[in-house]
């Protein structure tokens, strides 16, 4: 079983956090702020040490955030057009 570092864990919070924001109905007053989202998540990813997964990195720098989420949820991540 592969061990979960603090960053992913805070990654993974901050990538569900994104997602329900995502989902918030659009009438919603005020609407929510997703660039402090992007700018934590773009933190995150930065702190990520060299070794650590290269898909997973691979989604964050394509900013592919929903499929960073499934990779640290462990959900089986369809390929997209790139390749990977």
């Amino acid at each position: 079983m592969r061990v979960v570092t603090k960053t992913e864990s805070q990654l993974l919070a901050a990538l569900q956090e994104l997602d329900a924001a995502v989902k918030t109905p659009h009438a919603a007053k005020p609407p929510p702020s997703l660039l402090p989202l992007f700018g934590r998540i773009d933190s995150l990813a930065a702190e990520l040490p060299p070794g650590s997964d290269p898909e997973l990195r691979h989604f964050l720098q394509r900013k592919s955030y929903e499929k960073a989420r499934q990779r640290l949820e462990g959900a089986q991540v369809r390929r997209g057009t790139c390749g990977s």
